[in-house]
């Protein structure tokens, strides 16, 4: 107690919360033989009475928390350290974070758990999370109702493995596929599917006509494409037949529009069922706007990663993209490191 010399400590005479509580304070000096209490004697009439708290050590509350925190793809990251630890990437993947489960997990309010944000690209080793008991000592009941909120949500972390893509690209409107101006769109994507170890199985250049648009996204897929991307031909003009073309093929789900700024016109779809033949697995298409040639970042880098990890996405997917889907276009582009998309 060297360090409260110059503080007092009070003599809890009974309960604090008991309406007749009485404090008696004294100096540290004045309280050498007084007896420090160790326990409180909880009593419930007729049901209960014995110790009010059932205690364990912060090491120990951090380590059960973690286990039950940690889904696939997720470890902890050695042994506690004065009763945190830390989870972390047990491969290269998509983080995933059930937010309701977490928020009630720190509603109790004597543990906690930060982590990276939902839908994060994360590398192996990285650490996603950290988890502790906030008081030195902290009651078994917490820890056990806190093991309990994540083990009934099927943990709250995972980190989900991406495939690596097989990409078809068809790129439109007439003044590219004439010769007038120079395409910009093809080694944007590349760079983009290169990112997650993929690969570009062909590159197709179209007109502004739906039908042969059409005829090239069949090809693609038929070449082994897993996913097709289409830039350009987007927007409300009356050339912008891109969207009518991949209608055209017999999607099995298509949603234009998005609350995402730079990538208000992209479009997602999956086709399947209506090709002839048909592909073993649907196919998602992603149409990309014209913002895709000069903004670095936009709503397409928010959803690849997330369809590479087998999410399929529809129009509430799509929908909850609104909360930080604005762009502040800095000077330096630090994406993730920012809240675009968080």
């Amino acid at each position: 107690m060297c360090d409260m010399c110059d503080q007092q400590v009070k003599e809890h005479e009974v309960s604090d919360n008991h309406p007749g509580a009485e404090t008696k304070v004294v100096s540290v000096n004045e309280a050498v033989g007084l007896i420090l209490p160790h326990d409180i004697t909880e009593i419930i009439p007729g049901e209960f009475k014995g110790r009010a708290f059932k205690e364990i050590h912060e090491n120990d509350a951090a380590i059960a928390m973690a286990l039950a925190l940690a889904g696939t793809g997720v470890k902890m990251e050695g042994e506690p350290s004065e009763g945190k630890v830390n989870l972390i990437a047990g491969t290269d993947g998509l983080l995933k974070v059930k937010h309701q489960a977490l928020t009630d997990f720190n509603m109790l309010g004597e543990v906690m758990c930060a982590t990276l944000h939902d839908n994060y690209v994360v590398k192996k080793g990285q650490v996603l999370a950290g988890t502790r008991a906030i008081p030195l000592v902290v009651k078994k009941s917490i820890i056990k109702e806190a093991v309990s909120i994540a083990e009934n949500a099927g943990s709250i972390l995972s980190v989900t493995s991406m495939r690596k893509p097989k990409a078809g690209l068809v790129i439109t409107g007439n003044e590219v596929y004439h010769g007038k101006i120079k395409d910009a769109f093809e080694p944007v994507i590349t760079a983009k599917i290169k990112k997650y170890a993929g690969e570009i199985v062909g590159v197709h250049f179209a007109p502004d006509n739906a039908e042969f648009i059409e005829d090239r996204i069949r090809e693609l897929i038929n070449a082994g494409a897993d996913i097709i991307i289409t830039t350009g031909g987007m927007s409300v003009d009356p050339d912008d037949v891109t969207r009518f073309a991949i209608r055209n093929l017999g999607v099995d789900e298509l949603h234009y529009g998005s609350p995402v700024l730079p990538g208000a016109m992209f479009l997602v779809a999956y086709v399947g069922a209506g090709l002839k033949p048909a592909p073993t697995m649907q196919i998602p298409i992603l149409g990309i706007p014209a913002c895709g040639m000069y903004a670095s970042i936009t709503v397409f880098d928010l959803i690849l990663p997330r369809v590479l990890a087998g999410e399929r996405i529809g129009r509430r997917e799509i929908a909850e993209l609104g909360h930080g889907g604005l762009c502040l276009k800095c000077e330096t582009c630090r994406y993730p490191v920012c809240p675009f998309g968080k």
